[in-house]
């Protein structure tokens, strides 16, 4: 089994149905799915805000890499293009976790090296898995613990919106 946590974003284009084909992409192996959230831009560049969501999902035939790959794939083939670190996208999909795996490769740190500090992941993630926990500098946090040390300026930012994200069967 392999369980990983994703987090998905989009500020470019139709940025519900970018979100949607990463859901319709991954089908089956999909867990659980939060609600989307309208963001505020991280990263200090200016843009508008973003939808984010978290997708739990499992597949035994993959491994970090393999849902890296996957991720990419989806970022791919909504044309996302990297011009700017922390820029506007039509696309962004994020390992966040995979299993207990820790990772410094710089191709895949695992788990992510900045979820802890992002508030439109670990609101989402609290959605879906109100018992997560994250690893963070070697220490086994409870992501509920991670999100109140956040700035409130950096939780106030993240709005739980109408819109959703729908699971369809292959």
């Amino acid at each position: 089994m392999s369980r990983a946590v994703l987090s998905i974003g989009s500020n470019v284009g139709d940025s519900l149905a970018h979100l949607q084909s990463v859901v319709d992409g991954l089908g089956d192996r999909v867990l659980a799915l939060s609600p989307v959230y309208s963001t505020a831009p991280w990263g200090g560049v200016e843009q508008q805000d973003f939808l984010n969501a978290v997708i739990v999902v499992d597949d035994p035939a993959a491994d970090g890499y393999g849902w890296l790959r996957r991720g990419q794939r989806f970022e791919a083939e909504a044309d996302r293009v990297r011009v700017e670190r922390w820029g506007p996208r039509t696309l962004d999909v994020d390992v966040v976790t995979c299993d207990e795996v820790r990772s410094d490769d710089p191709e895949l740190t695992l788990p992510h090296p900045r979820a802890h500090e992002r508030a439109f992941v670990l609101i989402p993630w609290l959605d879906v898995e109100p018992e997560a926990v994250l690893p963070v500098d070697g220490e086994i946090i409870r992501v509920e613990a991670l999100l109140a040390l956040l700035d409130e300026h950096e939780r106030a930012g993240v709005h739980r919106t109408r819109l959703a994200l729908k699971r369809r069967s292959r």
